[in-house]
């Protein structure tokens, strides 16, 4: 298991998310669908607050902690993000997504950050609900949320190009 924590994100980030968010074997699972250039992700960096009350989202960063791998000690790496977006404070909920590095994925990672999202968002943020749409073939992701405790909601028919979707939710 990999040692984390969750961060704001800072200009030093925009290598990672141009790498990130230009994935377009990820864009079947989220709302992007086309490259974003550096120019696009520096104005992402700079306008946003990290005050998901002002934003209306908000976008953390995975990070190492002191810890060995590969026989080299790593500090901060980053390693991922998370998400709170289409944020509703009426109602006190909010939609997450997640991207974890390839070298990453199946070593706990997402079930950690999912852990310590939730903790933000049902302690701090006090939320009564966080849900995740995600595609019905995207096995791996369903796993972490379903071990998180989510539960499968609504099937999406047709929703996305390749699948049909279930949102998964989870409530205090």
């Amino acid at each position: 298991m990999v040692d984390i924590s969750l961060r704001k994100i800072e200009p030093t980030d925009l290598p990672f998310l141009y790498q990130w968010e230009n994935d377009a074997s990820a864009w079947a699972d989220g709302a992007n669908h086309n490259p974003l250039s550096q120019q696009d992700l520096r104005e992402y960096i700079s306008s946003t607050t990290g005050d998901i009350y002002k934003d209306g989202q908000l976008r953390l960063m995975i990070c190492i902690n002191d810890q060995m791998v590969h026989e080299q000690m790593v500090n901060g790496a980053t390693i991922g993000c998370v998400d709170l977006f289409d944020f509703d404070p009426r109602n006190r909920r909010a939609a997450l997504g997640m991207y974890i590095a390839p070298e990453y994925r199946g070593k706990g990672v997402g079930h950690e950050a999912l852990k310590q999202l939730e903790d933000y968002a049902f302690g701090f943020l006090q939320l009564r609900c966080l849900y995740a749409v995600i595609a019905q073939n995207n096995v791996a992701c369903s796993s972490i949320f379903e071990h998180a405790g989510y539960m499968p909601s609504s099937p999406l028919k047709n929703w996305t190009l390749d699948s049909d979707a279930i949102i998964w939710i989870k409530t205090r």
